[in-house]
């Protein structure tokens, strides 16, 4: 018989506004969507405990809590989860459980430094925990998730980046001015690719051009990019997965000396996560824009630059 089964106790989770408020969809490694409530940093977390027992049952417990709870796991060398955040209060005394009881709770304003994220080798997770404590240490316990979003606005950005283990932004003042990306092989190619700014919404539009300044290879094709790279630890067992969010053709054909292709890419259709650099000393996930020029004897030439990802309100 399942284990499930044995438990003599149901310990229900609701938050308060659960079903009018925003959900965030993740995808399990099992490949199942998760239906998550959103919740802002600085927001207050509040809901109610129901336990109901089995018929008939009576359970003699040492006292109930409720905990909220920040975590990150790494899987760099071995899985391990380390707590950022642990908030706990008391839900009922020692005593016994003779019918089913409800318990509201609230954690006030909690601030929640760091975004939710889901990646390949590193989590960061925020969770309600309920915990019945029994006789011999042993425990009942139930977690239900939440998934935090931290928005960013222009005023505010750059001083929370910092705070929060965001990569920091340019400055106001360089980013009015545009970026330019070069991809060159001596007295062969060279190309440049020039777009608005470095720093992005994750709703925003990349605009920009690409000039070719000079062609004497046999262009057969030209891809733009967007990749995620995830790095997780630190030497010597640091772990860097990269992965092509989007990738599409914006050339066919040979180009020719003067030639002008615009470019115009639509962020908002993509799953993109913020920019995070060192969160918690534990990982980083970045952003970057790569430009790669395949010739006719399918040899590559290639330029990456990193751009900066935020979410604004």
């Amino acid at each position: 018989m399942s284990i499930f089964f044995k438990i003599p106790v149901e310990i229900e989770i609701r938050l308060d506004n659960e079903e009018s408020r925003k959900h965030h969809e993740v995808k399990t490694p099992h490949g199942r969507l998760d239906r998550l409530p959103i919740y802002k940093d600085g927001e207050s977390v509040k809901g109610v405990v129901t336990l109901r027992t089995k018929e008939g049952k009576k359970i003699d417990h040492l006292g109930v809590k409720v905990q909220l709870l920040g975590s990150i796991e790494t899987n760099n060398d071995g899985l391990v989860s380390s707590e950022f955040l642990t908030l706990a209060t008391e839900l009922a005394a020692p005593g016994q459980l003779t019918h089913s009881q409800s318990y509201p709770f609230e954690f006030k304003n909690v601030e929640k430094q760091y975004e939710s994220y889901r990646g390949k080798n590193a989590k960061l997770r925020y969770y309600l925990k309920v915990a019945i404590q029994r006789k011999s240490n042993t425990e009942i316990t139930r977690e239900k998730e939440l998934w935090v979003f931290q928005y960013y606005t222009k005023l505010n950005e750059e001083n929370k980046a910092r705070e929060n283990g965001l990569q920091s932004a340019p400055r106001l003042a360089k980013d009015v001015h545009s970026v330019k990306m070069d991809v060159g092989i001596e007295d062969c190619l060279h190309i440049e690719f020039e777009y608005s700014k470095s720093r992005f919404s994750l709703k925003d539009v990349i605009i920009g051009r690409i000039y070719f300044l000079l062609v004497r290879l046999k262009i057969k094709h030209m891809e733009l990019s967007l990749i995620r790279r995830e790095i997780v630890g630190s030497a010597p067992n640091q772990i860097t997965d990269s992965e092509t969010v989007v990738r599409f053709e914006i050339m066919d054909g040979a180009p020719v000396k003067g030639e002008t292709i615009p470019i115009r890419l639509f962020l908002s259709g993509f799953d993109l996560t913020p920019t995070y650099k060192d969160v918690n000393k534990k990982f980083s996930v970045r952003t970057y824009l790569s430009l790669v020029l395949i010739d006719e004897d399918a040899r590559r030439y290639f330029k990456q630059s990193e751009i900066f990802l935020y979410r604004d309100s």
